[in-house]
């Protein structure tokens, strides 16, 4: 079994909403053989707070505008380091760049297909600056 064409077009969404924000390093796997709970994460960072909740609400703005979807779930959004939104068919995971690196959800996911992302959507790569 394969994420659905819905869980894709939700996925597509959100990734390219996050790279218009800045999001750094995004990719989703399409979990749908691993958990019955939702069939698809989107994984992303930022490098502060700031720029975490931004995406978490352009994330929002888009999915609920260009798919009419609205999470059933929203955790983490208080301290701005690590929120999740659950949208059933798929999980976003915005994440501070040290609780991306700290918790690593790509080593725990790395058996499941990735899902392909436009360019446009793959958001920026970690440089050495980002490092400072």
């Amino acid at each position: 079994m394969t994420a659905t064409d819905r869980a894709q077009e939700l996925v597509r969404v959100a990734a390219e909403a996050a790279s218009d924000k800045l999001a750094q390093e995004i990719i989703a796997y399409d979990v749908s053989e691993q958990l019955v709970i939702t069939e698809a994460f989107v994984l992303c960072s930022a490098p502060n707070d700031r720029q975490v909740r931004a995406i978490v609400d352009e994330v929002e703005d888009q999915l609920r505008i260009q798919a009419g979807a609205k999470p059933v779930r929203r955790e983490g959004e208080r301290d701005g380091r690590w929120v999740l939104l659950d949208y059933a068919d798929i999980v976003v995971h915005i994440q501070h760049e040290e609780e991306r690196g700290y918790y690593g959800l790509e080593r725990l996911w790395k058996d499941c297909p990735e899902i392909d992302l436009p360019e446009s959507a793959r958001g920026a790569e970690r440089t050495p600056l980002d490092e400072q």
